[in-house]
């Protein structure tokens, strides 16, 4: 059964939803080396540079989010999406995936719809803790619903849910780099508490602005690692430069991030899903700034399920540039604390998830083989 399966995977429009996918993909090509698999992204987002980079064949979709704000501008869309639907339809009719699977993403909507209406066994993995509009429209007709946090019968149908938490990066699961490694990659000294500053590939602004607001404060003691995103690089470093801050290693962008986890007793980040997955998964520390900038604001939900289990510290992103500095100096200097956080984010890490996910389709592939041939 397994050698000459077909499988469709279908999202993106950020990191979040284009990790995960890459990794089922991986985890479905480990069990089953002879799978044919085929992404379907949206036009213009990074997918279609990524997954290529990641070794997997992309069509790309000209679907796009609808502007709440200019409602004008939503017959654009709404023409998009009928070309999607169409070009979803043909790419599901010429590919006949054995199952298609979705992560999330624009894409995910018309292409999950065009398998579902062909009979074509459907999986949603959705990783936040509040559904996204797509998934929740794509649920009822989807034979299983993996899922990264409980409750979430709230959006789903209860009977389709399953718990595997969400695939993160493989490389970030290396046990092989020590926590000095890691700390001489940095240049960093080895007998100070380090704080990892991210805010994702692009950066986050209110992230950047609190720590911009609070360099004069770091103590000789505590060091940085800041990841600013391309954008704000070049203000980060005038700023370090006027400040003669030798105590923050400041960067765009960190390539290797598995040896910025490794490095850091605290980190800071924004909320998104599969940030706090590899935090849970490492056992890391973490202040969270959830994003306010994103669909029904379900940062701010993430970041709620990891505080109220003491698991992470939770501050608004309006109160950021005030409060984060002055936060981060005082826990990354509370070893009580910092235990505490690390064994409770520690419970919460749902471990193998990308392998977990990959036994479910395989499973759904053989049911509906073994369904079609009882038919015959």
């Amino acid at each position: 059964m397994k050698k000459n399966i077909k499988v469709l995977v279908s999202g993106g429009g950020t990191g979040g939803h284009i990790f995960p996918a890459v990794s089922i993909a991986n985890a479905v090509k480990a069990k089953c080396p002879d799978a044919e698999i085929l992404f379907v992204g949206a036009e213009n987002r990074m997918e279609m540079e990524k997954v290529p980079a990641a070794g997997y064949p992309i069509v790309g979709l000209p679907v796009s989010g609808f502007d709440r704000k200019n409602l004008m501008k939503n017959f654009k869309v709404l023409f998009r999406l009928m070309k999607s639907i169409r070009l979803a339809n043909k790419t599901v009719k010429s590919f006949a995936p054995d199952i298609a699977v979705g992560v999330g993403g624009y894409a995910s909507g018309p292409t999950l719809w065009a398998a579902a209406r062909k009979g074509i066994p459907t999986l949603i993995q959705e990783q936040n803790s509040y559904a996204g509009v797509t998934n929740k429209l794509l649920a009822p007709k989807a034979a299983s619903i993996c899922v990264a946090y409980e409750n979430m019968d709230r959006f789903f149908p209860k009977d389709r849910i399953i718990l595997t938490g969400n695939p993160v990066r493989q490389e970030l699961q290396n046990d092989v780099i020590s926590k000095e490694d890691a700390i001489r990659f940095f240049d960093l000294d080895p007998v100070k508490k380090t704080v990892l500053v991210i805010g994702g590939s692009l950066g986050a602004r209110t992230i950047n602005d609190s720590i911009a607001a609070g360099i004069e404060k770091i103590p000789q003691n505590i060091q940085f690692i800041w990841q600013s995103g391309k954008g704000y690089d070049a203000r980060a470093k005038a700023i370090l430069e006027n400040k003669n801050s030798v105590n923050v290693k400041q960067m765009p962008f960190i390539t290797r991030m598995d040896m910025a986890y490794k490095a850091a007793d605290l980190v800071v980040s924004r909320a998104g899903a599969s940030s706090i997955s590899e935090l849970c998964l490492l056992g890391k520390p973490v202040i969270l700034v959830p994003s306010p900038n994103v669909a029904e604001d379900h940062q701010t939900k993430n970041a709620q399920a990891l505080s109220s289990r003491g698991a992470a510290l939770l501050i608004r992103d309006s109160d950021a540039v005030e409060q984060l500095m002055d936060v981060a100096l005082k826990t990354i200097q509370d070893e009580t604390v910092l235990e505490n956080m690390s064994n409770n984010i520690l419970k919460m890490a749902e471990r193998n998830s990308a392998a977990r996910i990959a036994d479910i389709i395989l499973e759904l592939i053989d049911k509906n083989k073994k369904n079609k041939h009882g038919k015959l």
